[in-house]
């Protein structure tokens, strides 16, 4: 079975990567479609953010880094996957995330939303919460691997 599991990840934290982790030992193939909005100004650009993913989940032969921009239904439907995945951390993520679930429905109504619980250890992270720490140089070390957090301190340190 094929899945997407969607998102920005701006910068990928180790929520991003459970999530990741724990579909590529459940999943046949994992594609973690990077979404490019350019209405959005990100701390990396999509080719960044694609070759951070591409570094920490290199030991993972299944998962596929790809990115996307407008409608997820449409590009599920070009990749012919029916299945995506979120990753709940909370109960007002289910709200949104099952708001979202149901207009993909109507949208493409081969599309199935799983959820995935995140572990515990991440309940609470965020890439906005990381990149606001790293903003006043606190230590993230605990929140993304040390690739990302060198090219996070690097960025906002005004480097390319």
């Amino acid at each position: 079975m094929k899945v997407i599991y969607p998102g920005s990840f701006d910068p990928v934290t180790f929520g991003h990567l459970d999530i990741i982790e724990r579909c590529a030992k459940k999943f046949d193939k994992v594609i973690v479609a990077v979404l490019n909005n350019s209405s959005k100004k990100g701390v990396f650009t999509l080719g960044e953010r694609m070759e951070l993913l591409r570094e920490v989940v290199k030991d993972y032969p299944n998962v596929e880094i790809d990115t996307f921009s407008g409608l997820l239904t449409e590009y599920a439907n070009e990749k012919e996957c029916t299945t995506m995945v979120r990753g709940l951390r909370a109960v007002s993520d289910f709200e949104y995330e099952m708001q979202m679930a149901l207009v993909n429905r109507k949208l493409y109504d081969e599309i199935e939303t799983l959820f995935m619980v995140s572990s515990g250890k991440y309940a609470y992270l965020s890439s906005s919460i990381v990149k606001e720490v790293a903003m006043f140089n606190g230590d993230i070390s605990c929140f993304v691997p040390k690739v990302v957090e060198e090219a996070l301190k690097n960025k906002l340190k005004g480097g390319q």
